[in-house]
């Protein structure tokens, strides 16, 4: 059996005083956990107000089922979640997002690290279990959990896009016809979109003094990090703005090829705008599409991939890539990690070399055969 950590936040054992006898036992315990569960989110910089958010939600849950955590079935999350779709008429992205906070309260609880599982069985003879499954959560009822019309690239389609929107810049130059400034631009602003996780409408607003130095990462020279000043807005607030820190090097080496060598043969010197176009002005969102959509098509490649889709791909092949779940979350600029897992589709190959690991200790621990 693993032991819990003792200096790990949030275990029972820090949360729990021996020797304390409560009137009521059951809600004692529960408390412990919902105060626990908090402690172990501070640690990992959890927003105050998200921490609000999830404890309500736990506690809305409860009274539901009228019951505690280590009674808990998954037939409860059923219940619970055709009666916001059904009786609350809530948007599958809201019951989702419930969803997702009860599966890290759940994961919580079962985590043999944190010693709740044990303190549970001791007193009730039960255990808390994991409540949230494929196959009764929203997840299950689309491969991709996000809007089906943004899906994520493959890497495959991503390379094939990308090598793609490099040929008709050669293509143009070979043929000595015009738009091959144009092409050269709109391959290299495909490359900042998925490079630094951007929307659309955040890359055409896109100043040449938006990029900056990073101290961290001098190899990247004056395009170490991103200043994104037209973020996505909360409703009657102004654009929110945000630091993107560069981590591709092929991507840097793409945008300082455009700015050095190709932007200033547009002739507009003056013009702030890093993507301008032959008339002097500034790119927009439309003609962006425009572009993105007559690429897809030439390639065949399925119409629920959007401009949109590169910046889901840039959150899950960093995901894949072990790369940690709040640096990408900050990278983005989502303020819940729920917005984040609905960016991430990982491939199956990673979901099988996950589990791998996840198991790999347990077998390691196993008694070899005659001993």
């Amino acid at each position: 059996m693993v032991q819990q950590e003792t200096g790990l936040a949030g275990t029972a054992r820090l949360e729990l005083v021996a020797g304390v006898a409560h009137l009521r036992p059951q809600e004692a315990l529960f408390e412990a956990m919902l105060c626990g569960w908090k402690a172990q989110q501070m640690a990992r910089g959890v927003k105050k107000d998200t921490l609000i958010a999830r404890e309500q939600t736990v506690r809305r849950f409860s009274a539901f089922t009228n019951d505690f955590p280590w009674a808990w079935m998954p037939a409860h999350m059923d219940e619970w979640s055709a009666s916001l779709l059904g009786e609350r008429h809530l948007a599958p992205s809201t019951v989702r997002a419930y969803q997702c906070e009860l599966r890290l309260f759940s994961e919580y609880l079962i985590d043999p690290r944190y010693g709740w599982a044990v303190e549970c069985e001791e007193r009730f003879g039960t255990h808390p279990v994991a409540i949230c499954h494929e196959w009764n959560t929203i997840a299950h009822l689309n491969d991709y959990e996000g809007d089906p019309e943004a899906r994520p690239f493959t890497r495959e389609e991503l390379q094939q896009f990308l090598d793609y929107a490099d040929g008709q810049v050669e293509r143009a130059v070979r043929a000595r016809r015009k738009g091959a400034l144009a092409a050269y631009r709109d391959a290299t602003l495909f490359k900042v979109i998925y490079g630094w996780g951007l929307r659309r409408g955040e890359a055409a607003r896109l100043d040449l003094a938006d990029f900056g130095r990073n101290p961290a990462a001098p190899a990247f020279g004056r395009f170490g990090t991103l200043n994104v000043r037209y973020g996505k807005a909360k409703r009657g607030q102004p654009p929110r703005r945000r630091n993107v820190l560069s981590v591709m090097d092929w991507a840097v080496e793409a945008v300082a090829d455009y700015v050095d060598n190709v932007r200033p043969r547009f002739g507009c010197a003056d013009h702030p705008a890093l993507w301008v176009t032959e008339r002097g002005g500034r790119i927009k969102p439309p003609e962006i599409n425009a572009r993105f959509v007559a690429y897809r098509q030439a390639l065949g490649l399925p119409e629920a991939l959007v401009p949109h889709s590169l910046r889901h791909s840039y959150v899950t092949h960093l995901t894949e890539d072990g790369v940690d779940r709040r640096f990408i979350q900050q990278q983005v600029g989502h303020e819940c990690d729920t917005s984040t897992a609905i960016y991430t589709h990982v491939s199956d190959d990673f979901m099988n070399a996950a589990l791998a690991r996840a198991l790999a200790p347990a077998f390691d621990a196993r008694p070899a055969a005659g001993e």
